[in-house]
């Protein structure tokens, strides 16, 4: 009965093992991103450091994307997305000492936050080219929807317990378990056969070499002193970043040519940074239009993963059979629509209902995404295409800070009005662009 579901992606061991690691760090990720905001709104009343905090992990991936995107196709993915992995865990040890011996301030979170978008600048190409080779192309739609049941999961997990926990062991607590869960992560991973995920440990590039000495210079070379030697490795390390650099600028040509990736990419790169301000300014919403606590926050967080784990299994019941074009663009017009409403209400549980609405849409919307730019890319350039998809992540930074600005000018509900139409007018303009045409 579920073979024609996209549930038959478990049937692979090798994309089993993967969502098992996803599951343990999705919930550490979970609190690496919620925990710090509301920390950061502890130790400020800022709405611009708040954003700041988004800033702070998301501009290094816009930065440092492509060239995360170059070394996940020329190395082995999975031992990188291992030693990602295991430093997230250390961030995650280093913020709970803090906090525990109470020197944690504004800057060090920012600091944490700066280092964390270094490693998720490689580990998110690293990981989202994975997908596609764990199982049959057919099935892509599936594991990659499937694979967004762990981030709601972790969504519907972590506020159920971020009151509890933080009453019962304080922040610090919280923290030493994001660094437990990315440690089980991590042995997982290890599990999990190396060998169909090695990209080649030489450059992508190498049907136009760099230049490079010739016999006659090598023998010369080794009869030469230690200097020499040293000069002859600094040639190979240029060698080989001119052929990384090289390969770069080829995947951004191919998504040139590849006009509706590059629109989809555009696509959300504008929603990243006129459409993201819920969970930045959800600790603003908490304590200023409700008057709430950890336990309010909480509730919002929770409602958010709900609706996203509802969203997720919706996709995946419908498997192969979905449209993921039209989706995209129906889920886009709708996060807008629901971002007004979140802004014009003042009622907690119709925050909650429009709350759970975002949290399902938001994965339609991302998920489809994936999926179209999935489909459309070749297998030699999967990485460094999943790098530039980082740019959407990275116009957070950008845009964090714009609504955190707003909000502080004119209010967090003006930010999620504002945020709400622009989706909609990005939305409309994407699907009149490349995706009617897809």
């Amino acid at each position: 009965m579920l073979r024609r579901t996209g549930f038959a992606v478990f049937g692979y061991r090798e994309y089993r093992l993967f969502w098992i690691a996803a599951a343990f760090s999705n919930v550490g990720m979970w609190t690496l991103v919620y925990g710090r905001l509301w920390l950061m709104r502890s130790l400020t009343e800022s709405e611009i450091l708040l954003g700041s905090v988004t800033a702070a992990t998301m501009a290094p991936v816009m930065i440092f994307s492509v060239w995360g995107g170059v070394v996940a196709d020329t190395v082995n993915r999975l031992r990188l997305l291992r030693f990602t992995r295991f430093l997230f865990a250390i961030a995650g040890l280093v913020t709970a000492v803090l906090i525990a011996t109470d020197t944690i301030e504004a800057w060090h979170l920012l600091t944490i936050s700066a280092v964390t978008g270094v490693m998720l600048a490689f580990d998110i190409p690293t990981r989202g080219a994975m997908v596609a080779s764990l199982v049959p192309r057919e099935q892509l739609p599936s594991a990659i929807s499937l694979y967004s049941v762990v981030f709601g999961g972790a969504a519907i997990l972590g506020p159920s317990l971020f009151h509890p926990l933080v009453s019962a062991v304080g922040m610090e607590g919280l923290f030493f378990i994001v660094s437990a869960s990315y440690v089980l992560t991590v042995l997982t991973l290890l599990r999990m056969d190396h060998q169909p995920h090695f990209a080649g440990a030489t450059p992508l590039s190498q049907g136009n070499p760099s230049p490079s000495p010739s016999q006659g210079e090598i023998k010369r070379g080794s009869q030469q002193s230690k200097n020499t030697g040293g000069a002859r490795r600094g040639n190979r390390l240029l060698t080989t970043t001119r052929a990384r650099v090289r390969d770069m600028v080829e995947g951004i040509k191919f998504v040139r040519r590849e006009s509706a990736i590059a629109v989809i990419i555009g696509y959300g790169v504008i929603i990243g940074i006129v459409a993201t301000p819920l969970e930045t300014l959800l600790p603003v919403v908490t304590q200023e239009v409700y008057n709430g606590d950890t336990a309010t926050y909480g509730r919002l967080l929770l409602a958010i993963g709900i609706g996203g784990l509802v969203g997720t299994f919706g996709i995946t019941l419908i498997g192969t059979r979905s449209k993921p074009p039209l989706f995209l663009a129906l889920g886009g017009v709708a996060v807008g629509i629901c971002y007004i409403a979140f802004g014009a209400v003042d009622l907690f549980i119709f925050a909650l209902a429009i709350a759970g609405l975002l949290g399902g849409l938001s994965v339609v919307k991302g998920t489809m995404s994936t999926t179209v730019v999935q489909t459309l890319t070749s297998d030699t350039f999967r990485g460094r295409v999943m790098s530039l998809m980082n740019f959407t992540w990275g116009a957070q930074a950008l845009g964090a800070l714009v609504m955190g600005t707003l909000a502080q000018l004119w209010g967090a509900p003006f930010a999620f009005i504002v945020a709400g139409i622009a989706a909609i007018v990005a939305t409309l303009a994407v699907w009149q662009l490349a995706l009617r045409r897809i």
